[in-house]
C-alpha cells in the first residue's frame, strides 16, 4: 500500500517562497514507476494541477505555475517538493500530492490518480 504525506509551514508571508514536501512510502519514488504529482485547492473552488515528476525525474508543469514553479526529488529520502516561488495571498490552498501509474498532465479527476495524501492548508497572509 502507497502512502502519501504532505508536510509544509502552514502559514508564510507573500513574497517569500514556499516548500513543501510531500514523503513517500510503500513504494520508491525512482523505481516504483509512478508518477508524483502535487495539486491545489483554493479555498471555494476546484482542483488545481500544478506539475508532475516522473520516476525517472522528468518534470512537467502546468503553463500558469512553469515560470515561478519547482518540483525536485531527493531519493535518499524517498520524498517530492513542491518549491513555488514568491508566494502571493492567491497560492493559499490546500496542497495535495498523489501518484499515478499513468502520466496525466493537467488532470486533477481524482479517480485518475491511485494515491493521494491527506492534503495540507499553506495560508499565504502577512
Amino acid at each position: 500500500q502507497v502512502q502519501l504525506q504532505e508536510s509544509g509551514p502552514g502559514l508564510v508571508k507573500p513574497s517569500q517562497t514556499l516548500s513543501l514536501t510531500c514523503t513517500v512510502s510503500g513504494a520508491s519514488i525512482p523505481t516504483g514507476y509512478y508518477y508524483w504529482s502535487w495539486i491545489r485547492q483554493p479555498p471555494g473552488k476546484g482542483l488545481e494541477w500544478m506539475g508532475v515528476i516522473s520516476y525517472s525525474g522528468s518534470t512537467y508543469y502546468s503553463p500558469s505555475l512553469k515560470s515561478r514553479t519547482s518540483i525536485a526529488r531527493d531519493t535518499s529520502k524517498n520524498e517530492f517538493t513542491l518549491q513555488p516561488v514568491s508566494v502571493t495571498p492567491q497560492d493559499t490552498a490546500v496542497y495535495y500530492c498523489a501518484a499515478a501509474k499513468s502520466l496525466s498532465v493537467g488532470e486533477t479527476t481524482k479517480n485518475l490518480y491511485d494515491y493521494w495524501g491527506q492534503g495540507t492548508q499553506v495560508t499565504a497572509s502577512s
